[in-house]
């Protein structure tokens, strides 16, 4: 069987797919591009066994076919070619590849595409659509608050519960929570799954910049999406997630608004002379001020600035992990933000104050309990 396509547009369709390709696949065939040609229509398979991507490309044939490619092979190839018609030829008996460009040809050793493991079918028992920029919001705001540790499976992902009134995205690694809520996104049933952090990603890289619907379809072990001519299929956590609204401390007497990158720019600085493996800094507030210090006992380091603020409350005394905050500031796009707290063993909540119509973000951060310096 043989094709004609653009090497850019190729490379474009292959690069929307190939994250899903790990390095060490529990099988080598999933090192591969599943090709499956029907006349005009090309379609392209990546898997990890968990994560399915699939796209399709139009090219110029009359003939059908399927075939196994080496992934990084095949697009380390096409990487280097300038933009150019390239001809695939497949030897279907021999699975060997041969693509011919103006200038040459190069041999790839193709494999059996009947080793290549078929995607796992979806019994669709409820769907939804969305679109492609409030989806991308609501991992963006999410994904990077998610467990790396595979020993808590549930926290490995992100939690989405919908309900008739909205939906709720949450992601916690027991050290901070995220709740994006979004009003414009509902569901006539109420259910809940876990998505796993890598499809999640995978699914925010290759949404286009422009604002399209996407269709997500859900199983009792699977979800499914659809936009464009990308479709993902994803096994889901198979887990109970943490009972996150009890964590969420409800009186929080003391309430600090400050200007987020002010705050930002200051936690970058003295972070630098915290201490490495702990990251802690002290924050001090009372009337307008915010003091915010860190000191690296080992190296005598140590630093502190003070920032303007509305206070209200009793003065306070509480410590964080800097690394935490500046990366749940970054992720925010507000000017003004509050932060609400109660005691100094006691979580804090970050509230953005100039939010989204349809949107509500929560972030809670805990404590770290303070060395004795003063």
């Amino acid at each position: 069987m043989k094709f004609i396509v653009s090497s850019s547009e190729l490379l474009k369709h292959l690069s929307n797919i190939s994250g899903v390709i790990a390095n060490n696949p529990i099988v080598p065939i999933l090192e591969n591009f599943l090709f499956q040609l029907d006349n005009t229509n090309l379609t392209i398979t990546a898997s990890d066994m968990q994560t399915v991507m699939i796209t399709e490309a139009q090219v110029e044939s009359a003939d059908k076919g399927s075939i196994a490619v080496p992934a990084k092979l095949l697009m380390e190839t096409l990487r280097s070619l300038p933009e150019q018609p390239v001809t695939v030829n497949i030897d279907e008996d021999t699975f060997g590849t041969e693509i011919i460009t103006a200038n040459g040809r190069y041999k790839l050793a193709g494999e059996n595409p009947m080793d290549f493991p078929r995607p796992p079918e979806v019994n669709k028992n409820f769907s939804i659509e969305i679109d492609s920029h409030v989806l991308g919001n609501a991992i963006g705001n999410t994904i990077f608050a998610t467990s790396t540790d595979d020993l808590r499976p549930a926290m490995t992902g992100v939690y989405v519960h919908l309900t008739p009134d909205h939906s709720t995205f949450v992601a916690t690694d027991g050290h901070r929570l995220i709740r994006y809520r979004r009003k414009d996104v509902k569901s006539e049933n109420t259910t809940s799954m876990i998505l796993p952090r890598k499809a999640l990603t995978l699914l925010k890289a290759s949404l286009p910049s422009e604002n399209v619907s996407v269709k997500a379809e859900f199983s009792n072990s699977n979800s499914f999406f659809s936009f464009g001519n990308i479709k993902m299929i994803s096994r889901l956590i198979d887990e109970r997630f943490p009972d996150y609204e009890n964590v969420i401390p409800q009186n929080n007497p003391n309430k600090m608004k400050i200007a987020r990158t002010s705050l930002l720019s200051t936690l970058k600085r003295i972070s630098i002379y915290s201490n490495k493996t702990t990251h802690q800094i002290r924050l001090k507030v009372g009337g307008s001020e915010l003091e915010i210090s860190a000191e690296d006992l080992d190296y005598s380091n140590e630093a502190n600035e003070k920032l303007s603020c509305e206070f209200e409350g009793e003065g306070m005394e509480i410590g964080f992990n800097a690394k935490f905050l500046v990366e749940m500031l970054n992720n925010l796009s507000t000017d003004q933000l509050t932060l609400e707290m109660s005691q100094p063993n006691r979580a804090g909540l970050i509230i953005p104050d100039d939010q989204e119509e349809n949107e509500d973000i929560l972030m809670l951060v805990m404590p770290v309990m303070l060395n004795s310096y003063s």
